[in-house]
């Protein structure tokens, strides 16, 4: 009880001989905003970073999946990861938007009188790259008790964010799930991952930080006026605030046949398991065309007989990246042996001899071979447990003010099934199921479940990895009607500016880095740009190439 962790790097008291310093580089060699790696007396690297001014040293690699960091973007006194949008303080190393739980050590870094740069820094913290924000312990006189439910991205960050913030009380992290909170997205990318080998927090940091994890502890009843959670295996939390990150499940198919073994849904590391133990050496159909779907796909080339894709619409992708990138990530499927069958939607599951599915009917009478069915056609969110006790929209989403309280002040909702104001769209209330945005709300919530006041204010950022290319979007364009290019979406390397009326919403990038980051800060500071504003940049950007360049030689 009353433990602490402590953000590597900042302890006190260190050993002589913990630390390492050394001049770096010059002052004045640096251009402001550059990031560069420096050797620090051949004992690690380090990111120096100068911005307004001032020098600064931070860990080399993004806390997610280690990212150069050099690669980013340096504004407003962060640097951004350039592969999915993180952001750590320059002053702090703190992580500041997500996806990731961790900050990056931040060094010291002093200009000397004649200009050099000298850092010092915790040789421990130049081989792990990556540390934890100071995590307060629960006091024995603290009453108050913060309830949590929902293990998935948004629950992970949440507890975090509740200690981070100082909170002292009894902590609860409650999860239908028999897992700790693991990395989803990693689920659709490699089925046959390990549950162990996901999980983001180990059991030790939770009892560190005096956070209790519930597992297979389902909520049954919310009652808003006792302020208490009832579970089905009938036992009951009290709470004086409660966050609910509940998530959303698989939408399933209601036709014939649809209730046959061997189709299947991908939603825990025990799903991902099951169905990579089906798939070798058979015929595997995968209905819904974006992104659980076609990273499934990839995953399935070259260990099931045959793979085949079925979506509705026209190419893979066509709502939220349009045609002509959807046009090239279906080229890239084809080219591994997926068949992709577009327009069409499926109509009966038939069984063979063993009662086991055999044959999917499509909707143009096809009968495709299949031994295995994964479903990817959307998800509904988890929010049952909630009706009648906060309001909910006409879809079911959680209906969240910019602090993230629903309509009852003690009950807080983050992740996917909250329906809250975006500031990027003017106010407007979205719902997006994102990895990053589920870490970014979570953390909101339980900043202002432990009575630290944080409005919402972030930028989606999400991302798709589909035989080792990515394709990075940020913003926010559910229905656009232009799409405006720079480069060559053939040739695989384009910045896609996707537009609704005279405004640009969203953008897309694949093998433009760091241009994605660029845009979110862009999108951070000044919101969206006009269409014909970012016309004009590419035009005028297009005057300055070299005339081989304007030529493609």
């Amino acid at each position: 009880m009353g433990s602490v962790l402590t953000r590597a790097g900042c302890k006190k008291g260190a050993a002589k001989g913990e630390f390492v310093e050394a001049v770096v580089c010059k002052e004045n060699e640096l251009a402001d905003n550059e990031l560069r790696v420096c050797d620090l007396a051949g004992e690690g690297k380090v990111l120096v970073v100068k911005h307004e001014g001032k020098v600064s040293a931070l860990g080399t690699k993004c806390s997610h999946y280690g990212a150069p960091l050099e690669k980013g973007v340096v504004a407003n006194g962060r640097v951004r990861c350039p592969w999915h949008g993180a952001c750590f303080s320059l002053a702090t190393g703190d992580i500041e938007d997500f996806p990731g739980l961790d900050g990056v050590p931040c060094y010291q870094a002093v200009v000397e009188a004649d200009g050099g740069v000298r850092v010092r820094a915790r040789r421990a913290d130049l081989q792990a790259n990556k540390c934890s924000q100071q995590l307060a312990g629960r006091k024995e006189d603290g009453q108050d008790v913060i309830l949590v439910l929902g293990g998935g991205g948004a629950g992970a960050s949440c507890v975090e964010a509740v200690r981070k913030s100082g909170f002292t009380g009894r902590l609860v992290l409650a999860t239908r799930e028999k897992h700790l909170p693991y990395d989803r997205p990693k689920l659709s990318k490699a089925l046959d991952m390990d549950a162990e080998k996901l999980r983001l927090r180990t059991p030790e940091f939770y009892k560190a930080a005096d956070i209790e994890v519930l597992t297979e502890h389902e909520a049954e009843s919310i009652s808003a006026e006792e302020k208490k959670v009832r579970f089905t295996n009938g036992t009951e939390v009290g709470y004086t605030a409660l966050v609910v990150a509940t998530g959303s499940r698989p939408r399933t198919l209601d036709c014939p046949g649809s209730d046959l073994a061997n189709i299947c849904v991908l939603r825990s590391p025990d799903d991902g398991n099951a169905i990579a133990g089906l798939i070798p050496g058979k015929n595997v159909v995968i209905v819904g065309t974006s992104f659980i779907g076609m990273e499934a796909a990839s995953y399935c080339v070259g260990k099931a007989a045959s793979v085949t894709v079925v979506g509705p619409g026209d190419v893979p992708f066509a709502r939220s990246l349009g045609p002509e990138i959807g046009a090239m990530l279906q080229g890239l499927h084809e080219e591994k042996g997926v068949v992709v069958k577009n327009g069409l939607n499926v109509t009966e599951f038939k069984a063979g001899e063993d009662g086991k599915l055999a044959q999917v009917v499509l909707s143009d009478g096809t009968e495709l071979p299949a031994d295995v069915c994964l479903l990817g056609v959307g998800a509904i969110p988890c929010t049952e447990v909630l009706k009648g006790v906060v309001d909910l929209d006409e879809r079911g989403y959680v209906v969240v003010d910019k602090h993230l309280r629903s309509s009852v002040d003690s009950i807080l909702a983050a992740g996917d099934i909250a329906s809250f104001p975006l500031s990027l769209a003017e106010g407007r209330r979205v719902a997006i199921g994102h990895w990053q945005l589920a870490h970014y709300l979570g953390s909101v919530a339980g900043r202002n479940a432990a009575g630290t006041q944080t409005e919402v204010n972030t930028v989606p950022f999400f991302w798709t990895m589909q035989y080792g290319k990515s394709v990075r979007y940020t913003g926010y364009c559910p229905s656009f009607d232009d799409i405006i290019y720079d480069g060559d979406v053939a040739g695989q390397k384009f910045v896609a500016f996707f537009c609704h009326g005279d405004q640009v919403q969203g953008v897309a990038t694949l093998g433009r880095d760091p241009a994605a980051a660029q845009w979110a800060e862009r999108f951070s500071a000044a919101g969206c740009p006009s269409k014909q504003s970012v016309k004009d940049e590419l035009a005028a950007a297009a005057e300055g190439e070299p005339a081989a360049e304007k030529q493609g030689e």
